[in-house]
């Protein structure tokens, strides 16, 4: 297929919303001598919906794109920029925000205008029903495929752009109102079915939108489904009847009954943006642009910002290859476009998808207070930070941060952080504090497990060394954990340590079957507590299918060329084709594994850890039996949920039996299987209720490795979302670990709600001090450094210092983004 065109003369837009209008406009403007027709079925003025939303850096792109046009939207434009959450009777308002909104059919008119003003053809009221009859009519090089989100182009092509289509949990119904709300408000209102919430902003002088959103569950239950619209309209004028002031609701979609105008919004992504077609004897890329090729939900209000950028990017990727249109490589120039593109609205849909996610679960957050509801819904997307509120709104932030540390301090009554009976366990009991000018940032709050205080919220991952001999550890792990316990993390995790010679990952991994082993550590245990504050836990676990194999820096869960050592699982299932197949555990084999976790156990409350966690996840042994592609047995420890889990619980609760009663232990779970069949986070959270009711103090919560099948989607704190999930559903303490790589990631967990404890590793591995150096860039001095640094702590401090005036705080997301 030759598609190297040497001059791009006409350009067909099938669809006249804003990603086929922008795109026409600035071709045009670009490239006068262009033929450029925009094709669309409706009529001028007619539009649906009410107004949408940008930040201002979407405004600041298109200035730079088409300053005509923009001025234009400016002019119509209102700017605001506080947010106001109304929840349980209370109202939380931050500020900062930096919103612009404009009603749909005033952007839509002045984009026409400019295409107009520019010789675009517009052709209004023609239903395009065969894209290639009216590309050959055109004679176009190039089609631009913008015909909205029930794309006809895209489902006549899609086994080439393999569109993949979620269509989400609630349902939802966008009305206008003549109430102008001076903040994009947020209210939300619980009935006997469950919960509704409201998304409102003013467009326009007099007019805003007001969007309905609740689980469709909720909405079946009250009927609506079976309602007219005047009815449904009626019926959350009635429900937001405090927030309206005596107005209306409108809606413009007249003809559509109670059902039809409540809508479940789809999630679209497609693998490819584009498809060649032979017109008229011409190969002829059809390009998806717009909700036609990607769509983001409305409460992050960037549908029409990805629609006007991905214009401006395809626009730009024309330039770059050619400043006249002429001799131009089309291959180079799309597959330019796309792979711009699909990067950039990845990152909004992952954001779109937590986003969504949190509003289809609001339930899940109401045993919150308001505080930290308000707070978690301003982060829910994680492209919000918590440094990033504080250059929006440093007053509110330190208000809020000042209410984490007074439940940290005082540890109050349950007021809701968790669903839980007896104590708070969202913030632990009283545990030290120290009065400073400033609050704490989060990261930085004690929590009180047990009767084990640990100075602040970060966590040392157990991280594989390989350098154990016959299961004994040496001078390198007291260097390497020893180095971490000064370097201001609260606790300090030893990798996983095996209860058997045949437990191990590799030759190199410890163990403690004997006492020897258990004397190794307690020299490590020793030496942490007499020379830092920082508590020392261990992780035992079993490798199960998963051992024998070579060292990390090898080969990982490869197995060893020599010298393998036979495995036992759940049943007889290796974990890839070349590992080895392990033996399905008799209920002898069980007994005598049960028995040897209790032995080390023993040795490890006589070495005197502070912490024990069980690892259950990864793909080991317990795991083995937890994860349905695993285990496969037919008797009392397979089938169900709960009979997979019962043999995991059989060990927790023999180690819980001998372990002490006033230290804490934890259980590593692996909450997504990321494959096929495999446990899910529905799944995880059913897990962490079964092992809190045998005694589990906190859920260490990881993901994936169970299988090689595992396909995983990874992206800065990825597996937070589970741990969340499981915290705020199960009611217990969680520990989130998984691409979390600064303070400005941990504070935005812990102060969100998100989990009690961040797990934090390869940082760790690069830098011992992490905790300590985060915390200076914060300027955070209630912090306890080795007493030999001090004279470093304070030169770091001043350093930082200086570089902070020079060059202004800085935050690693984009502060003008939308929540």
């Amino acid at each position: 297929m030759n598609t190297y065109s040497p001059a791009l003369r006409r350009i067909l837009c099938i669809g006249g919303g804003p990603a086929g209008l922008y795109f026409g406009l600035l071709m045009k403007r670009r490239y006068p001598a262009l033929q450029v027709t925009v094709v669309e079925r409706n009529r001028p003025f007619d539009t649906f919906g009410w107004g949408v939303v940008f930040s201002d850096q979407t405004l600041l792109n298109l200035q730079r794109a088409d300053p005509e046009s923009a001025q234009l939207m400016a002019d119509a434009f209102n700017h605001w920029d506080d947010i106001e959450v109304f929840y349980k009777g209370g109202r939380v308002r931050s500020t900062g925000h930096g919103f612009i909104g404009i009603g749909r059919k005033r952007l839509l008119n002045i984009l026409q205008e400019r295409c107009i003003a520019l010789g675009v053809d517009l052709v209004f009221e023609t239903d395009v029903t065969d894209d290639q009859a009216l590309a050959a009519q055109y004679n176009a090089d190039l089609v631009i495929a913008s015909d909205g989100l029930n794309s006809r182009i895209r489902t006549r092509y899609q086994s080439t752009y393999q569109p993949d289509i979620d269509t989400r949990q609630c349902r939802f119904v966008w009305l206008g109102t003549n109430k102008t709300f001076d903040a994009f408000t947020f209210a939300f209102e619980q009935t006997e079915h469950g919960w509704f919430q409201a998304h409102a902003y003013k467009y326009d002088a007099d007019t805003s939108t007001f969007i309905v959103e609740t689980p469709e569950a909720v909405w079946k239950a009250h009927g609506i489904e079976d309602m007219s619209q005047e009815d449904g309209i009626a019926f959350c004028e009635k429900l937001f009847a405090k927030y309206l002031d005596g107005n209306t609701l409108m809606s413009n979609a007249k003809h559509l009954r109670g059902s039809a105008n409540w809508i479940r919004f789809p999630r679209v992504i497609c693998n490819t943006w584009v498809h060649w077609q032979d017109v008229s004897g011409k190969q002829t890329p059809i390009v998806l642009m717009g909700d036609a090729a990607h769509t983001a939900h409305f409460s992050i209000g960037s549908g029409t910002k990805l629609a006007l950028e991905d214009a401006i990017d395809l626009a730009d990727e024309f330039t770059r290859h050619s400043q006249d249109g002429s001799g131009l490589d089309m291959v180079a120039v799309l597959r330019g476009y796309e792979a711009r593109r699909s990067v950039e609205v990845l990152k909004i849909q992952n954001a779109a998808r937590n986003s969504t996610e949190w509003f289809e679960n609001v339930e899940r957050y109401t045993g919150m207070d308001i505080e930290q509801f308000s707070y978690s819904l301003l982060t829910r997307s994680q492209r919000i930070s918590h440094e990033s509120l504080r250059l929006r709104d440093a007053r509110w932030l330190e208000g809020y941060e000042r209410w984490l540390e007074a439940r940290a301090s005082h540890a109050p009554s349950l007021r809701g952080s968790l669903r839980t009976e007896g104590v708070d366990t969202a913030w632990g009991g009283p545990a030290p504090h120290r009065p400073s000018k400033h609050p704490s940032p989060p990261m930085l709050l004690p929590l009180k497990v047990r009767s084990t205080e640990l100075k602040n919220r970060i966590v040392v991952s157990p991280m594989a060394q390989y350098k154990a001999t016959d299961g004994v550890v040496g001078d390198w792990h007291l260097m390497h954990l020893g180095a971490r316990a000064v370097g201001g993390a609260a606790l300090v995790m030893v990798e996983m340590t095996s209860p058997t010679p045949e437990g191990r990952i590799t030759p190199g991994c410890p163990g403690l079957w004997n006492n020897a082993q258990a004397s190794a550590f307690a020299r490590i245990v020793d030496f942490t507590h007499n020379n830092s504050s920082a508590k020392i836990g261990i992780q035992l676990g079993h490798s199960g299918p998963k051992g024998s194999t070579q060292f990390g820096w090898e080969a990982t869960d490869e197995p060893l060329a020599s010298g393998n050592w036979p495995l036992l699982s759940a049943s007889a299932v290796p974990y890839g084709e070349q590992n080895q197949v392990p033996r399905a555990m008799t209920r002898a084999d069980m007994d005598a594994m049960t028995s040897a976790f209790v032995a080390s156990t023993q040795r490890a409350a006589a070495a005197g850890f502070d912490w024990l966690e069980l690892h259950a996840a990864h793909g080991y042994l317990l795991s083995a039996f937890i994860c349905p592609l695993t285990n496969r047995r037919t008797d009392d420890y397979g089938g169900s949920l709960a009979h997979r889990c019962r043999y995991p619980l059989e060990v927790f609760a023999a180690m819980r039996a001998v372990w002490p009663s006033d230290r804490p232990m934890s259980v590593r779970i692996s909450a997504h299987d990321w494959a096929p069949g495999g446990n899910t986070p529905d799944d995880a959270v059913e897990i962490a209720r079964l092992f809190k009711a045998a005694g589990c103090d906190m859920i260490d919560v990881s993901s994936g490795q169970t299988t090689r099948a595992a396909r995983p989607v990874y992206g800065r704190m990825y597996q937070t979302p589970f741990a969340d999930r499981v915290r705020n559903e199960a009611g217990i303490l969680t520990m989130a670990v998984g691409a979390i790589h600064e303070a400005d990631h941990a504070n935005s967990i812990i102060g969100a709600g998100r989990a009690d404890l961040c797990a934090v590793a390869r940082p760790h591995l690069a830098d011992p001090a992490w905790t300590l150096h985060e915390a200076a860039k914060l300027q955070a001095r209630a912090v306890d450094w080795p007493q030999p640094y001090l004279s470093g702590r304070d030169q770091l401090y001043r350093e930082i210092a200086r570089q902070q005036a020079i060059h202004g705080n800085s935050v690693t997301s984009d502060p003008t983004e939308t929540a």
